[in-house]
């Protein structure tokens, strides 16, 4: 049975503020934005070609704002995705190497944390075979 993550609640403090950091700087797409009652608002954004969406509101979640500390997400280039994000106005880590992958981190308004994967070439997730050549050395 197929299970796919599709909606992930962030915490935020400020809809609106969250809403534009989120549009505007980082790139997502603005897909609904409802306010179903004075306790209950519904904003659902996704990232360019993600089959996964956040919900950012007021009532959608009992987190804490800021309270997430590792939201990820895979990017063909970290180079490229760092330089659009600091182009876009958004205080970006320089990009970190590691043996698993390429990151560059950024945290919202809130405090809630990301962090965008460049695949290491020989992943199954960006055409490689998947076994790391370093593995077992």
């Amino acid at each position: 049975m197929d299970m796919k993550l599709e909606l992930v609640a962030v915490p935020v403090t400020d809809v609106d503020r969250a809403k534009e950091f989120y549009v505007e700087r980082v790139g997502f797409h603005a897909d609904h934005d409802y306010t179903v009652s004075d306790e209950i608002r519904f904003v659902q954004l996704t990232p360019p070609g993600s089959a996964c969406s956040i919900a950012i509101g007021k009532g959608l979640t009992e987190i804490v704002p800021g309270g997430l500390d590792n939201l990820q997400m895979v990017v063909v280039d970290a180079d490229i995705a760092r330089a659009d994000l600091v182009g876009r106005g958004v205080e970006a880590s320089d990009v970190d190497q590691q043996p698993w992958g390429r990151f560059v981190y950024f945290s919202d308004p809130d405090g809630n944390k990301w962090s965008l994967q460049e695949l290491p070439a020989w992943s199954a997730g960006a055409g490689g075979d998947g076994v790391d050549p370093q593995a077992g050395a």
